[in-house]
């Protein structure tokens, strides 16, 4: 989807973009050098430069379908740790928090569902089925990483020694509410409540503005494509998975979600048209809102840029903080704005696009994306890199 070109993108300083690479590099190498013989050809691919290597990075999930990659659970506790430090140069402090408790997650849903959902494995929730692959060696001019799993993925990109993409980056939370003792477990609380002190914040006018559609759309509407167009509807469980199961029975699961998501949405065609990805965006736009509105509007956008490394996320603060950016930016909201409802909202500015959705399991299971509709997985710095070497 092609960005307004009079739009500029934040600043980054070029100094943290390259101490960012640098951990990730060292990071990367370390994990690297650990591995036996047998785990290397799962840990490490071709480099980006090699279309069959860049296919398979553009192949990324939020389901708990295998994601490529050497998992968690097959390394010692030592490489493990090599693993997610690696994991943690790609993120905040909150971020890699955040993260980490999703992945712990599995555990709470496997209790939650009787201990019965397997997906064709051992286990189907487990904490340790989180893939984590290199692509290219790590210095290399054009090298790149992800961690993926359910509910998880990290995608960072790594061009002459700088961190030049950290996007897609999705982050989900099944169940997105547990009760703890003396309390109560909210891995993205921050990104839900904040959206909803700005949606019931607004006026009637306000509101027609905002709403895309009365009823939320039961899933993200970008889904995990590789590229996000205008006109994109909600993909469908079914396009979620790294291709059919083995056992039959298990592809009949998912059409079953896929239809009591449906079901319960009561979307049909027209309606996943009518909260289809667009450009211009759809929403109520950031210039027609009041001061106290914007600073709501300008907290949320951060919840998920602060996703990232601390020098990175800085810099999308800074340029959020001009209102001529943020006036560019547009809300919108599908379903009820109570609590314990299910809802959908999207932030889009002919950059960014953040999608939020929690519908399913009776609104108790949630999704969230960071995208960057002009240079997700890098690819616009990829495409210069490659122009420049070809006329070298």
């Amino acid at each position: 989807m092609p960005g307004d070109g009079a739009v500029p993108a934040p600043h980054v300083p070029a100094a943290g973009r390259e101490k960012a690479a640098a951990a990730m590099a060292e990071a990367a190498t370390a994990w690297l050098d650990s591995l036996s013989d047998d785990q290397l050809p799962l840990a490490a691919y071709d480099s980006p430069l090699h279309p069959d290597a860049e296919a398979e990075r553009l192949r990324w999930f939020y389901t708990p379908t295998e994601h490529g990659g050497l998992a968690l659970r097959d390394q010692s506790p030592r490489r493990q740790s090599l693993a997610m430090q690696l994991v943690a140069t790609g993120l905040s402090t909150a971020g890699y928090a955040t993260v980490t408790t999703v992945i712990g997650l599995e555990n709470v849903l496997d209790q939650l569902e009787g201990w019965s959902v397997h997906w064709g494995r051992q286990r189907g929730r487990d904490p340790g089925l989180y893939w984590l692959r290199i692509f290219g060696r790590p210095g290399d001019r054009v090298w790149a990483w992800r961690l993926g799993g359910h509910h998880i993925s990290l995608n960072n990109l790594v061009v002459a020694g700088r961190l030049v993409s950290t996007t897609p980056c999705f982050i989900g939370a099944d169940p997105a509410s547990t009760e703890l003792l003396g309390g109560t477990l909210r891995p993205l609380q921050g990104p839900e409540d904040t959206a909803r002190r700005l949606a019931r914040s607004l006026d009637a006018d306000q509101l027609r503005q905002a709403l895309l559609h009365p009823s939320a759309v039961s899933d993200i509407v970008s889904g995990n494509r590789p590229h996000v167009r205008h006109g994109d509807t909600m993909m469908h469980m079914q396009d979620l998975w790294r291709g059919q199961f083995e056992d039959p029975a298990l592809d009949r699961v998912v059409d079953d979600i896929d239809r009591r998501a449906e079901a319960g949405s009561g979307y049909s065609e027209s309606d996943h048209a009518r909260v289809a990805i667009t450009i211009p965006p759809k929403g109520i736009s950031g210039r027609d809102l009041s001061a106290d509105q914007r600073h709501l509007l300008r907290r949320l956008v951060a919840l998920y840029t602060g996703r990232a490394p601390e020098f990175l996320a800085d810099a999308y603060d800074t340029h959020y903080a001009c209102d001529t950016a943020l006036d560019l930016v547009h809300f919108g909201w599908a379903g009820s704005t109570d609590a314990g409802e299910p809802h959908y909202y999207r932030v889009q500015d002919p950059r960014l696009l953040i999608e939020y959705d929690n519908t399913q399991r009776h609104a108790n299971h949630a999704h969230s994306v960071w995208r960057d509709l002009t240079s997700d997985f890098g690819l616009d710095v990829l495409a210069e890199h490659r122009a420049h070497s070809a006329h070298e």
